[in-house]
C-alpha cells in the first residue's frame, strides 16, 4: 500500500510559478509509475504529468511549461509549474501505480488569478 500526501498548492498570478510536492510513503524508485492529475470545477480529472521507469509524459496543455521530477532520497515528486494561466486553476492530485493498483492523494488546490 502506498499513503501520498500533496503540498505546495494555493493562489498564484497569472504568469507566476507554483511548485506542488508529493511525498510517498515507500521508496519511489519501487513505485511503477508516479504522475500529477487535476480536476478543475465540471470537468474531468486528467493527466497533467507522469513518469515511469526514467521517462516522462505530460499533456499537450502544459508542455513546455511543467516539469515532473523526483527525489528518491525525500521519497518525493514534483510537479514546477511556471508560466501558470488561469486555466490552470484546478485541484491537482497525486497518483501512484503500484503493482496495478491505483493510489491517490487527497489532492491540492491551485489557483491562478488573471
Amino acid at each position: 500500500q502506498v499513503q501520498l500526501v500533496e503540498s505546495g498548492g494555493g493562489l498564484a498570478q497569472a504568469g507566476g510559478s507554483l511548485r506542488l510536492s508529493c511525498t510517498a510513503s515507500r521508496i519511489i524508485l519501487s513505485i511503477n509509475t508516479m504522475g500529477w492529475y487535476r480536476q478543475a470545477p465540471g470537468k474531468q480529472r486528467e493527466l497533467v504529468a507522469g513518469t515511469s521507469g526514467g521517462s516522462t509524459n505530460y499533456a499537450d496543455s502544459v508542455k513546455g511549461r511543467f516539469t515532473i521530477s523526483g527525489d528518491s532520497a525525500k521519497n518525493t515528486v514534483y510537479l514546477q509549474m511556471n508560466s501558470l494561466k488561469p486555466e490552470d486553476t484546478a485541484v491537482y492530485y497525486c497518483n501512484a501505480k503500484f503493482y496495478g493498483v491505483n493510489y491517490w492523494g487527497k489532492g491540492t488546490l491551485v489557483t491562478v488569478s488573471s
